[in-house]
C-alpha cells in the first residue's frame, strides 16, 4: 500500500514524528502494515451486530458525529485519535461514561487502522488531512463517516472517490442536508417536474468572519503542530489559523466555497439530477477576492461570484459569497423556472414563489431517515448511503472549481468523463492540486478508462 513516505535524509526521530510510529505512550512500533481486516467486507450482518468505530479528529464536527452515532445501541466507540492532547479529554470522558470503559487514545490515526476490532472510522480532521486518512482507511478495509468537504483539492477528491470504489468501502459524508426534510422535499419537488424547466440555480452564503491579525508564536503544550500541518505547506503556528479557523486559510481549507458550498450547491446539483450521480458543469468563471475584510490574516475570498454552465440540461448555476443577501436567509439554494417561478430552500424551511414574489402552495413528502443511522445500516447491508462519497466527491469538485477559476483568473472547463480539467487552465492552482510537504505522499487513484 501507499504509506506516508520516509525521506532518505531524515533522522530517525524526524521519521518517527512525521510518520507517527511513536505510539501515544511514547513507545515505538513498527510501520503499520495495513490489510483488509474488516469483518464487514462484502458481507451483510445481523442488525444486532455492533459496529465498532474509532474517531480521528476530536472536537468540532468529528466529536459531534461521534455523539450522534453513540445514540445507537449497535454502535460502540473503541478509540480516539487527535494530534492535540487538549482536545481529547471531553470526548474521552463521554465515551467512558457511555460504555463504562476507557477508550484507547492515539496521536497517529494509523494505530486505529491497524486494529482488527475496529470496523469503521470517523474522519473529523481539518480538510487538508481528509484524503490521506480516508484513503488509508479504505486500504485498511475500514468503512468511514467522512466530514465535508471531503478534500482540500480536486485531485484529492478524484483519488478518494476511486479508492472507495476500488476497495468496496461504505463511506457516508457529512452533507447531512441530504437527510433533512426541507431539502429532500425541495429536491423531490424539482425532480417531479412540477416547477417546470429550470433555467437557473442559485446558491449563496454570507461571510463576515474575521481572523484578526496575529504574529507567529509557540504552539501550545500538547499540540503536535508539525503533524497537525501534515501534508500542507508548513506555516508557523498562529492560533487564528489553527482549530476551526483553518477553513478560512487556503493552505488548509477552501474558504466558504467548499465549507458551505458543499451544502448549498449540493442541493442544486441533486435537484437537477435523477439520483446521486450528479450533473457536472462544462465551464466555470469566478470573480472576487478579499474585498470587504482587509485588515485580516484570512486568505480565503470574502466576496465571490461564480457562474457555472451546464450543457446537458442547458441551465446555469450562480454561487455567491458576500456579506449580505437582502430578503433572504444567510444561506440557501434557489431553482428558477422558465416561467419565473422560484423554489427557495434553506435550513429551516422552503417555499415556492410566483414571479411577483407571492408564495404558492407546496407539497411535502415523508421524512428521510436519520443521516447517521443510514450510515450504520448501510455498513451492515453494504448499501450506498444517502451521501455516498462518490456522489459528494462530484459536489466537492464543483465547489473547488469556483476556487480554481478565481485563483487562476481563467474560465476553466471540466471533462466529466475524464474526471479532469480540460487543457492547462487552472492546473497550476492550489485548489486543483497541492504539492505535498516533504515526507508525505498522496496515494493517487485514477478512474479506469
Amino acid at each position: 500500500m501507499a504509506n506516508i513516505e520516509q525521506d532518505k535524509d531524515w533522522s530517525r526521530r524526524q521519521f518517527l514524528i512525521r510518520t507517527g510510529t511513536v505510539a501515544a505512550a511514547g513507545a515505538a512500533s513498527p510501520l503499520l502494515k495495513l490489510a483488509d481486516a474488516s469483518p464487514w467486507k462484502g458481507v451483510s450482518k445481523s442488525p444486532n451486530d455492533k459496529l465498532v468505530i474509532g474517531l480521528v479528529g476530536c472536537g468540532g464536527m468529528g466529536a459531534a458525529n461521534m455523539r450522534n452515532l453513540m445514540e445507537f445501541p449497535d454502535v460502540e466507540v473503541a478509540a480516539l485519535c487527535d494530534v492535540d492532547d487538549n482536545r481529547v479529554p471531553k470526548d474521552f470522558a463521554d465515551v467512558e461514561k457511555k460504555y463504562g470503559r476507557k477508550p484507547d487514545v492515539y496521536k497517529d490515526y494509523r494505530h486505529i487502522l491497524e486494529r482488527k476490532d475496529i470496523d469503521a472510522i470517523i474522519v473529523g480532521t481539518p480538510d487538508h488531512w481528509h484524503a490521506l486518512v480516508l484513503i488509508h482507511a479504505c486500504e485498511a478495509g475500514k468503512d468511514a463517516y467522512c466530514e465535508k468537504p471531503i478534500s482540500h483539492n480536486i485531485v484529492e477528491a478524484v483519488s478518494m472517490a476511486e479508492a472507495v470504489k476500488q476497495h468496496k468501502r461504505v463511506v457516508q459524508c457529512g452533507t447531512w442536508q441530504r437527510s433533512t426534510k426541507e431539502f429532500t422535499d425541495a429536491i423531490d419537488y424539482i425532480r417531479s417536474g412540477k416547477l417546470g424547466k429550470i433555467t437557473l440555480c442559485r446558491a449563496w452564503i454570507n461571510d463576515s468572519f474575521r481572523a484578526g491579525r496575529q504574529k507567529p508564536t509557540t504552539p501550545p503544550k500538547g499540540l503536535d503542530y508539525d503533524m497537525w500541518v501534515g501534508p500542507a505547506a508548513f506555516l508557523p503556528y498562529q492560533s487564528n489559523r489553527c482549530h476551526w479557523n483553518w477553513r478560512w486559510f487556503m493552505n488548509f481549507g477552501g474558504g466558504l466555497s467548499t465549507d458551505w458550498g458543499v451544502h448549498m450547491m449540493d442541493i442544486a446539483l441533486l435537484g437537477m439530477s435523477k439520483d446521486q450521480d450528479l450533473v457536472m458543469p462544462t465551464s466555470v468563471s469566478a470573480f472576487g477576492g478579499q474585498r470587504a475584510i482587509l485588515d485580516d490574516d484570512r486568505t480565503a475570498p470574502d466576496v465571490m461570484d461564480a457562474i457555472y454552465d451546464f450543457k446537458d440540461q442547458n441551465f446555469s448555476m450562480h454561487w455567491s459569497i458576500g456579506q449580505d443577501h437582502p430578503g433572504k436567509e444567510t444561506h440557501g439554494t434557489e431553482f428558477v423556472s422558465a416561467d419565473g417561478r422560484t423554489l427557495r430552500v434553506w435550513r429551516g424551511g422552503w417555499k415556492i414563489l410566483d414571479p411577483s414574489g407571492k408564495e404558492l402552495p407546496k407539497e411535502e413528502a415523508a421524512a428521510p431517515p436519520n443521516h447517521w443511522r443510514d450510515f450504520v445500516d448501510c455498513v451492515k447491508t453494504r448499501s450506498k448511503p444517502r451521501a455516498d462519497l462518490g456522489s459528494v466527491a462530484q459536489t466537492t469538485i464543483v465547489c473547488h472549481l469556483s476556487n480554481v477559476a478565481l485563483e487562476s483568473g481563467e474560465m476553466v472547463k471540466w471533462d466529466a468523463k475524464k474526471h479532469d480539467l480540460v487543457g492547462k487552465a487552472g492546473k497550476n492552482t492550489l485548489s486543483y492540486r497541492r504539492p505535498y510537504r516533504k515526507g508525505y505522499r498522496l496515494p493517487e487513484y485514477r478512474p479506469s478508462a
